[in-house]
């Protein structure tokens, strides 16, 4: 851990210069963010399987008005080294990110200078349906919606299978998902839609608000866990 802290600070140090040293003279240092967010893996990384331990890939690091203002104008290059030091203790431990790194200075007023916190969360790439319409009138105008890590995709009948491999419908980058793990269902009878949510015979199963199901009908709202994603679903009156 200290090894690669101290590369973090080499790198840092030939990178700051004039204005940016001056900015790194703020309450808050870079190395002490740096160390937060190795604290912030080590502490989130839970078992995926035996030999995998899984870690988050979007982190925000929380600062005081002052502090944001002072190190906001060089956060690419602060982000880009503190995103570095992230993937070489990964390495060094042995973890897998849940999907692709990304790392965020926020600012926030309930922070007094020199106090900063970080949050962290598991949020997956998703790749839509081939084809797929993702405009806002083809959400407002699908009476199912699907919500994936903060985007919304739009379905249809009959459904779509729901997988970490090139063969899914739905491509979701998660490792705890199997190639083909799950499929979402539509019946449309008359004005009636039914949707079903069903386990193809995935490693780590099906989680419906909190109860693991190979089979079941969902409703509005309704949560589904498939590895370290959830998908919440939205139905409405097509209109």
């Amino acid at each position: 851990m200290a090894g690669v802290l101290q590369r973090f600070e080499q790198r840092l140090e030939g990178a700051v210069t004039g204005a940016f040293a001056r900015a790194f003279r703020s309450a808050v240092q870079p190395v002490e963010i740096a160390a937060a967010l190795q604290r912030e893996v080590d502490n989130s990384a839970h078992i995926l399987s035996r030999d995998r331990m899984l870690v988050p890939n979007d982190f925000t690091v929380e600062l005081s008005p002052p502090d944001y203002e002072r190190l906001n104008p060089f956060s690419t290059t602060l982000t880009d080294e503190l995103s570095t030091l992230v993937k070489e203790h990964v390495v060094e431990q042995r973890y897998t990110l849940a999907g692709p790194l990304e790392i965020t200075l926020k600012r926030t007023g309930e922070l007094s200078t020199g106090r900063f916190r970080v949050r962290s969360r598991t949020n997956a790439s998703v790749t839509p349906v081939a084809g797929q319409r993702m405009t806002e009138t083809a959400v407002r105008s699908s009476n199912v919606v699907i919500e994936v890590n903060g985007m919304k995709h739009p379905l249809q009948a009959p459904g779509v299978v729901i997988g970490r491999g090139n063969e899914a419908d739905l491509k979701i980058d998660d490792p705890g998902i199997s190639r083909r793990h799950a499929q979402i269902k539509i019946h449309q009878s008359g004005d009636e839609t039914t949707v079903t949510i069903v386990d193809l015979n995935s490693t780590n199963g099906v989680i419906l608000n909190g109860h693991k199901v190979s089979t079941a009908v969902v409703t509005d709202g309704s949560e589904i866990r498939l590895g370290n994603t959830v998908i919440v679903i939205r139905m409405s009156e097509a209109h």
